[in-house]
């Protein structure tokens, strides 16, 4: 202690608060500067088994989630990008192609990286493949602008465009070059009792306490000061149409389940808390499904070999 306040300089002259002041920050730089400089905190990556995709479904290796800071190193990182923004801006970016007030990732959570939310993992490689609803073999292109006709009830865009193009490169960069024997082990979406029948009187009731603060009273949903989506729509003229998965009470409630509502956490990841039971969930998503929405003039065309789901709206 000695030793320590040998080195203060001399403050005869200076006043009593002065000399306090002094005092301290010089007792802070000595005490400081004989610390170690602070580690800086290292984030564990995520991580995911990886799989073949036949019927053995063997554990092979490990994907790593990739940070977007590792898209600087791509040739293409500029196109990378954009097609990020697009994601999740894509009412804003698209206006000429996007009719509900939605983005991609109003339903895509975490931006494609969440278990359970849509993930984008594994999309670049499991296309093309035969669609049940439409009968038929689909591309990557083609399955995202399914979802621009039915749940942004809009327009689809050019396959050569530049923005489909951008959106392909991100959904490639995120598959991490993993080859189309393989897969990410990560679930897509969860699962629900469809035995359960739907109560929309009780799922009101849920929806008012559990959603209308992020969804809104009347399902509108909340926009920022300047318009653009903050929490999407769940019906009205704004809201994705009934060509929508998202407009059949058993999906719905099985996203719904799983990743909502999503200022609640109990366990697991953010918006993963399993805060609704399956018939919370379905009874929920049988009230909010059912309100008016755009019609499909497409559905026409679905399922045309049969095995219609039970709960699609038409």
């Amino acid at each position: 202690m000695n030793k320590l306040f040998a080195n203060l300089p001399d403050v005869s002259g200076v006043s009593s608060m002065r000399l306090s002041m002094t005092v301290l920050a010089t007792l802070c730089a000595l005490a400081i500067s004989g610390c170690d400089s602070p580690k800086p905190i290292e984030r564990n990556a995520t991580e995911f088994d990886l799989v073949t995709t036949d019927d053995a479904n063997e554990d092979i290796g490990t994907y790593i989630l990739p940070q977007d800071t590792s898209i600087l190193k791509e040739p293409n990182a500029d196109q990378i990008f954009y097609g990020k923004r697009l994601l999740n801006e894509t009412k804003r970016l698209l206006p000429d192609n996007v009719g509900a007030a939605m983005n991609c990732n109003s339903c895509h959570i975490s931006q494609g990286k969440i278990p359970l939310g849509d993930p984008y993992i594994n999309s670049y490689n499991s296309y093309p493949r035969v669609m049940p609803r439409s009968g038929k073999e689909i591309d990557l292109a083609g399955r995202i602008n399914g979802c621009f006709m039915r749940s942004m009830n809009g327009k689809p865009l050019p396959k050569e465009s530049d923005e489909m193009k951008a959106m392909l490169a991100y959904m490639e960069w995120l598959s991490q070059n993993v080859p189309k024997s393989q897969k990410v082990a990560i679930k897509n979406a969860g699962t629900v009792d469809e035995s359960l029948v739907g109560d929309p009187v009780r799922g009101e009731v849920i929806y008012q306490v559990k959603c209308a603060t992020c969804h809104g009273d009347n399902g509108e949903g909340i926009k920022d000061s300047r318009g653009d989506i903050v929490f999407p729509p769940l019906w009205g003229d704004e809201s994705f149409n009934i060509g929508a998965g998202m407009a059949r009470t058993y999906k719905a409630a099985a996203f719904v389940k799983y990743n909502m509502p999503m200022g609640i956490q109990t366990k697991g990841l953010w918006g993963h808390g399993n805060v609704l039971s399956d018939q919370d969930a379905v009874d929920v998503s049988e009230f909010f499904t059912h309100k008016p929405r755009p019609d499909f003039p497409g559905k026409v065309n679905d399922w045309p070999t049969g095995n219609k789901p039970k709960d699609a709206r038409y």
